[in-house]
């Protein structure tokens, strides 16, 4: 066995040995031997020049892909030579050359480490590679500078080395969050060959800080009734953490009231705080707003910060007036001065917009009397009068100093209370009343009707009848008439009788419900209208009822020769008393006449002997009334011989007729002795 020597990766056609010398064999023997090289590999790495006796390199020799790892590594060859047959066994060992680098599995390596690892913990590298053996292969390991991390190389009983990082100072991934070291893994070739691979650390957080408010507080400044959504101010807080541990949430701390949270929200993602309530500078004019930042780590940690928000006052609030003091009711004759209501007035804005001036309306006749600040009072300003004005809507008007003003009006109703101080009033000073005679009983005459602008039972009004002045004292109204006192209708107690009494005159007194009371009277006139109630009544000549009177005359009586006069009274007067005489039936309508106003009979005709020596008239007397009366009369005239003439027939008429009254008489002669001249 013949064994060579020769390092790996040699060119083709490099000298390996001379089987001949080594053999001791001539070469031209073994050429003639016919020499043959035969390999137990299925390549064919060696070749045998016969001519030379050298074995040379006919392809390449990589140790690495034909041993391995293996220490030593070897090529067998077989020499056959012929005549005689003789088998030679060639060991050739491949000697390594440092012609591979350690190689890392990657050229980027990427750690993980918790920032609060303990410090000495471990973080083995994938080792590298080096397909050499002996001291061409890996021999150590050389990691960059840094400062938290150290290199330990681990050996194993094969002969690996295995690299670890050693930490060796704290992590803080709010300083650092990445680390870059670089771990060159080197050979013991000479020259020594290497390789790097990037190691790249990221600090995994740890919620190892609180969130941190870029400003301990903030202040805000917003005007009063702010519409809802108004932003108040945007919150900015940071944690340096990551991930969860860095992401914030925003929230009303709880130390806030429940008052408070009605009237600001915030959004807990962007911390912006806006307004969702009603801002009224009256009820707090600082809002101090406590919030809370907290991050998502486990466990949570926080931070604390005050917003202070200023509000500012706008005139939203009109004046409130408050009756301190009110009466509703106020006597008419209350005197000027009089206090009707005490009035505090209040203004919720500040400043001027605070301020409040009070007035009310010039054409009432009250006043407003500043007692101090925010009092006033309500005066009467002048004499009141309740039949005039009985109530008064009195607006009191409030108005702030603000721009625009705000007011506020409040109606005081103040009713006046009556007082007796007006006497009652006829609607006319006298009445005038027609009265037909023979009324009715009951009949109403006049209604007197009084008015008292008084109310109440200042104004229930009574009514009485007194007696005239001046009046005939025995005649009593309260004889004939009656009236109703509260309604004031005059009734008639008896029937009139005009032929008795044709006037009658009374006054009517109307009294107050006050106390005192108060009167007034008027006068009626009552003037009884005479009816046609009586017939006309015959006083010359006078005869019984079956009875006529008889009147004589001479033949010789000659036209117009008054013969008689009927005589009528109608104690009626007027058209009623108004007489007409008629001549109705007679013995010879033709021979005597009836004046129709004076009742007188003459003689129309002379007297002739064939006319009969009687005549009977029968006279009616009629009034003008409606219906009309009358009263007939039958006379008989006597023509005799011996009879008187026509004078002397009215003397004998006033003889028999002397039954009349004494103005009766003298009427009847005076009218005979003119128609007689």
């Amino acid at each position: 066995q013949i064994r060579y020597s020769i390092p790996e990766e040699l060119t083709r056609g490099a000298f390996v040995g001379n089987i001949a010398k080594d053999l001791g064999t001539d070469v031209a023997k073994l050429a003639a031997a016919n020499l043959q090289v035969l390999s137990d590999s299925d390549s064919q790495y060696f070749s045998v020049n016969v001519n030379t006796g050298i074995i040379m390199v006919s392809e390449r020799i990589d140790r690495e892909q034909l041993c391995g790892q293996n220490p030593r590594c070897f090529l067998h060859l077989k020499l056959a030579i012929e005549n005689p047959v003789e088998f030679y066994r060639i060991e050739v060992e491949i000697l390594d050359i440092n012609d591979n680098p350690p190689e890392f599995p990657s050229d980027e390596v990427s750690l993980r480490i918790y920032e609060l690892a303990s410090l000495g913990a471990r973080f083995p590298i994938q080792p590298a590679q080096d397909p050499d053996v002996g001291t061409n292969t890996l021999q150590t390991y050389h990691l960059s500078a840094n400062d938290n991390f150290n290199l330990n190389v681990k050996a194993r009983t094969d002969g690996g080395k295995f690299p670890e990082l050693v930490l060796e100072r704290a992590l803080d991934r709010e300083l650092r969050a990445f680390h870059h070291l670089v771990l060159t893994a080197e050979d013991g070739g000479s020259p020594p060959q290497s390789s790097k691979t990037h190691i790249t650390i990221q600090v995994l957080d740890a919620n190892d800080n609180h969130p941190v408010f870029d400003r301990p507080s903030y202040g805000a400044r917003l005007v009063e009734n702010s519409p809802l959504g108004t932003l108040v101010v945007k919150l900015n807080a940071t944690d340096v953490d990551e991930g969860p541990n860095g992401d914030i949430r925003y929230s009303l701390s709880s130390h806030n009231s429940a008052a408070l949270r009605q009237i600001f929200a915030i959004d807990e993602q962007t911390g912006e705080i806006r307004v969702q309530g009603n801002l009224d500078f009256e009820e707090a004019t600082v809002y101090e707003i406590e919030v809370e930042a907290k991050d998502m780590g486990s466990p949570t940690m926080e931070e604390h910060c005050s917003v202070v928000v200023e509000i500012t006052d706008v005139n939203d609030n009109a004046p409130e007036v408050i009756l301190t003091s009110f009466s509703s009711s106020l006597s008419e004759d209350a005197p000027p001065g009089t206090v009707v209501a005490v009035i505090h007035v209040r203004d919720r804005d500040s400043g001027d917009q605070g301020k409040v001036q009070c007035h009310v309306p010039p054409d009432l006749p009250f006043q407003l009397r500043k007692d101090y600040e925010h009092q006033y009072s309500l005066l009467t300003s002048t004499r009141l009068d309740r039949e005039h004005v009985a109530y008064y809507n009195v607006t009191v008007s409030a108005s702030d100093l603000g721009s625009p003003p705000l007011s506020r009006h409040t109606i005081l109703p103040i009713a006046l209370a009556d007082v007796n101080d007006n006497a009652p009033q006829f609607e006319q000073a006298s009445y005038e009343v027609l009265v037909a005679e023979n009324n009715p009983v009951g009949s109403v005459l006049v209604t007197v009707s009084a008015a008292d602008p008084d109310s109440e039972q200042n104004s229930r009004l009574s009514y009485s009848i007194l007696r005239a002045g001046g009046t005939d004292p025995g005649l009593d109204p309260t004889r004939y008439l009656s009236i109703h006192p509260t309604s004031g209708q005059v009734s008639a107690k008896l029937p009139f009788d005009y032929e008795q009494t044709t006037y009658l005159q009374f006054h009517v007194e109307v009294s107050d419900g006050g106390s005192p009371a108060l009167r007034n009277r008027t006068l009626v006139h009552v003037f009884i209208v005479d009816q046609n109630d009586n017939a006309p009544r015959v006083h010359f000549p006078r005869a019984g009822e079956d009875s006529a009177t008889q009147f004589r005359i001479s033949p010789s009586t000659a036209p117009p020769a008054l013969i008689t006069k009927v005589v009528a009274i109608d104690a009626d007067s007027g058209r009623n008393a108004w007489l007409s005489y008629n001549l109705v039936e007679a013995t010879d309508p033709g021979l005597f006449s009836v004046a129709l106003r004076s009742g007188e009979i003459r003689i129309t005709r002379a007297l002739q002997e064939t006319d009969p020596s009687a005549h009977e008239l029968l006279v009616v007397v009629r009034d003008a009334g409606d219906p009309p009366l009358s009263t007939a009369v039958t006379l008989v005239v006597l023509v005799e011989e011996k009879g008187p003439e026509a004078l002397q027939g009215s003397e004998a008429r006033a003889t028999d007729g002397g039954g009349l009254p004494t103005i009766t008489l003298y009427l009847i002669v005076s009218l005979v002795l003119i128609s007689t001249v």
